[in-house]
């Protein structure tokens, strides 16, 4: 094994007896582009919503529930898709979430949630998980569009502008008060000690 890692490191620092150096260099730069661009497209790709939607667990559960939510219906029309909330926007983060979804789609293949109840049954610790990634990067998800600093709390309720405001003093971050504010599934209740979504979101 070592001699032939020997005898390809020797082939690749032995310059070429049939190519230059430019043509070398020409096809290093067009396949790295190539490289490059096929990379960004297939994020692009994995990032939209058609295609987090298409494991019909994902579509029939989650998808679903959002849809009657303001996330998805609202006066502005700005809706954010899956991707806006579940995948962080820089670059290194980005790529260990994709990593980490490899679980995920290990799970759509093996069927563990490929039904209503299974995936019921598996809900509270999926929301446990989620939940505490967005702890973990202060809810970078929520504050890729919505920012605290350029809130207008006079336009909102008296409890949303209190929670708002005080955010930064307790040591908040947004998903400690919005737990399940775009997934509500029928039969859960909020974390202990949370506010009821539904008031404290219709009050901003």
């Amino acid at each position: 094994m070592l001699g032939m890692v020997r005898h390809w490191w020797g082939l690749l620092r032995r310059p070429s007896t049939r190519w230059s150096v430019l043509t070398l260099l020409v096809v290093g730069i067009v396949l790295g582009s190539v490289g490059v661009v096929g990379f960004n497209l297939s994020l692009h790709a994995t990032n939209t919503e058609a295609f987090c939607t298409s494991c019909h667990e994902m579509y029939a559960q989650p998808f679903q529930t959002v849809q009657q939510t303001t996330h998805y219906n609202n006066a502005s029309g700005v809706r954010p898709t899956c991707s806006d909330c579940h995948v962080p926007h820089e670059f290194v983060p980005k790529m260990i979430r994709k990593i980490e979804a490899a679980r995920e789609v290990w799970g759509s293949i093996t069927g563990m949630i490929d039904t209503p109840e299974k995936y019921m049954a598996h809900l509270e610790q999926m929301k446990a998980r989620e939940i505490a990634r967005m702890r973990s990067n202060d809810s970078a998800g929520c504050r890729s569009c919505h920012d605290v600093a350029r809130m207008d709390f006079s336009a909102q309720g008296e409890k949303a502008r209190f929670y708002h405001s005080a955010m930064a003093e307790q040591g908040k971050t947004c998903i400690d008060c919005h737990q399940g504010i775009a997934h509500q599934y029928p039969g859960t209740v909020p974390a202990s000690g949370q506010e009821p979504l539904a008031e404290v979101a219709a009050e901003h």
